[in-house]
């Protein structure tokens, strides 16, 4: 469910020591769009198992040097973490909110025992907010999202490339469970990707998305609504114009192929509220559309009673 922009996470800055390497940023070029074809599942490649291993193990550490905890420095104070533990922060913090749930199956391997032990160490230090929030009448979501303090360690330690847009806070918390599938949705993305032998590189949540495009947007100035000015401007950003707008996913997830070329592939998590026409939009803007098992029935429905050309993946 693509929103409206929402307020700016501004990077704090603070006088910085680090007893870690820089993260690498590689130069970023125009990423090509996913075709339709290649949105399904792709075969294994062969020679390229033992690397998606390795970069899985990365996504959730689980070696010996994941329990002992090094220093960072920030400003005056160190906080002494584990590998595991500077994981969890970098995942929370390209996602804003994610379940708890969900970071132990992901980034722990399933073990909960262990989630919960490196999420109470950063809690103490303040790196983290964990809470438990109300989405419905009879249910309620224990969540994890970073600090202000949290965010700042990142950035000011260069845990993150310098292009990948990190975020602290809660910001809207009647979307929170729909914001916090979007971790579920990017694994089930990533697991695809890998497959057929890629390699996630970044990750771009809407408003990003929508940050850069009003950007460029207003600097037309009068030509803003030049169906042709508008139309450059779309396709700057990997984007397509649908009945005169430029709808923007909830997810953007870039990759390099087995060729070493980036690609990117455009996510919407669609929920029982949306409205046909919205569906409608979204698939024509060449989204690959998720909805949550107890939504896909519905979803399914509607696209086949509206003659809609579009699948509807299973979070």
């Amino acid at each position: 469910m693509s929103r409206d922009a929402f307020s700016y996470d501004p990077q704090d800055a603070g006088d910085v020591r680090d007893t870690s390497s820089r993260a690498s940023v590689r130069p970023r070029r125009p990423v090509p769009p996913d075709t339709r074809e290649s949105r399904n599942p792709a075969p294994e490649v062969p020679g390229r198992t033992n690397g998606i291993v390795a970069r899985r193990e990365q996504h959730a550490p689980r070696d010996e040097r994941s329990h002992s905890s090094r220093a960072h420095y920030v400003r005056d104070r160190a906080y002494l973490l584990r590998e595991s533990e500077m994981h969890s922060l970098r995942e929370v913090g390209k996602f804003r909110v994610i379940a708890v749930s969900d970071l132990a199956k992901y980034a722990y391997g399933g073990n909960s025992e262990r989630m919960d032990k490196d999420i109470r160490r950063l809690a103490r230090q303040s790196l983290v907010t964990d809470k438990t929030v109300e989405i419905s009448q009879k249910k309620t979501l224990r969540i994890v999202t970073l600090t202000k303090t949290g965010h700042r360690l990142l950035k000011n330690t260069n845990q993150v490339p310098d292009d990948q847009p990190i975020y602290h806070g809660l910001v809207k918390p009647r979307e929170v469970k729909h914001d916090a599938d979007l971790y579920r949705l990017y694994q089930k993305e990533i697991a695809r990707i890998e497959r057929g032998g890629g390699r996630p590189v970044r990750v771009l949540l809407d408003y990003e998305l929508k940050r850069n495009l009003n950007h460029d947007l207003a600097l037309l100035g009068p030509d803003r609504d030049d169906p042709s000015a508008k139309e450059r401007i779309a396709e700057k950003h990997g984007l397509q114009i649908v009945n005169g707008k430029i709808p923007v996913p909830d997810l953007r997830v870039e990759y390099e192929t087995p060729e070493l070329e980036l690609r990117h592939v455009d996510l919407e998590l669609a929920t029982r509220d949306y409205r046909p026409r919205a569906m409608a939009e979204k698939a024509s803007a060449g989204f690959s559309l998720y909805g949550r098992s107890e939504d896909a029935s519905r979803l399914r429905r509607v696209l086949d009673e509206r003659e809609i050309t579009a699948r509807i993946l299973t979070l």
